[in-house]
């Protein structure tokens, strides 16, 4: 039976296609966000915030939809500490008998219910967080690629970097046109694929820098073939075993990992496809040669000669 590494896939002689899908994907993710826009969460846009606590553990979904058919708008539910304590967000000017209204439609429906407390959480804050949220992202990308640069060298830096940021852009993206709500757990979902999509690329730029080395042809696209050939079963594996508990958190870890599930989701999902064909290819972009890790002959017989 044939393996992965008998077969050969050729990666990058459909790295055109692959290009075209990646500048699809962004392209489509900029224009959602420059006309849609990013639908945020409490977190960033300020609101109302209840805390209620309940004798026995409640149903979320079924404290949502009493809060929405009494029309509150926005709503978010989930538990706080406890399974009794319950934390409601509403993106609504605050309203000081709003926390008496939660508790007494709450307690329409049988529930023994008291108020904890109704506060607002302002604008100005979430502001603050956007902007804050932005330049540690920036920064994490940034510090990326310094360390990809003296890992590697700075070509590999270039395609690492380049690689990351299509990742961010179309989960960004993803959010922006289907509207989900983006909020802080969404952002540390975020830098949590930057984290894993950075590995994988790390992994099969150390079998790239490594097939050059040791390879006798100058063919860089074949001996990049090679190597993805080579970390292709580690990689599908690694991302694979991920996807399944993210998906068992999507299903059972209620509204409070939500949207963080999902955002890690389309980050593996899309962070994995770039490891393979994104970040390697872009070393072909630019014109990665063996003589950027090896030097030529000449060089190092002139070395030698000046050793004493």
């Amino acid at each position: 039976m044939k393996t992965l590494v008998n077969r050969q896939l050729d990666f990058m002689g459909k790295r055109r296609i692959a290009f075209a899908l990646s500048g699809l994907m962004i392209l489509v993710s900029i224009a959602s966000l420059l006309f849609q826009q990013l639908n945020l969460g409490l977190d960033f846009t300020g609101g109302t915030l209840v805390e209620v606590r309940y004798s026995v553990a409640p149903s979320l979904d079924a404290v949502r939809q009493i809060l929405e058919g009494a029309g509150f708008r926005d709503v978010s539910v989930q538990t706080f500490g406890a399974s009794t304590e319950v934390l409601i967000r509403l993106q609504q000017a605050f309203d000081p008998d709003v926390g008496e209204q939660v508790v007494g439609l709450l307690r329409d429906e049988g529930s023994t219910v008291e108020l904890v407390r109704a506060e607002f959480v302002g604008a100005q804050v979430g502001e603050q967080l956007r902007d804050q949220s932005g330049l540690g992202l920036l920064v994490a990308l940034g510090v990326v690629m310094l360390y990809v640069a003296f890992r590697f060298q700075y070509k590999f830096a270039i395609g690492a970097l380049l690689a990351l940021m299509h990742d961010v852009i179309v989960v960004v993206g993803v959010f922006s046109l289907f509207q989900l709500e983006f909020d802080l757990t969404v952002l540390a979902a975020l830098l949590a694929v930057i984290g894993y999509s950075l590995n994988d690329t790390i992994v099969v730029y150390d079998r790239i820098r490594e097939s050059i080395r040791t390879s006798r042809i100058d063919d860089m696209p074949a001996i990049f073939n090679e190597a993805i050939n080579l970390t292709l079963s580690r990689t599908l594996a690694t991302s694979g075993t991920t996807l399944l508990v993210l998906l068992a958190l999507l299903v059972l870890g209620g509204d409070m990992i939500h949207y963080f599930s999902i955002a890690l989701i389309v980050g593996i999902v899309v962070g994995t496809f770039s490891s393979i064909y994104v970040a390697a290819a872009l070393l072909l972009t630019v014109h990665l040669e063996r003589k950027d890790l090896i030097p030529p002959k000449k060089e190092v017989d002139a070395e030698e000669e000046q050793l004493p």
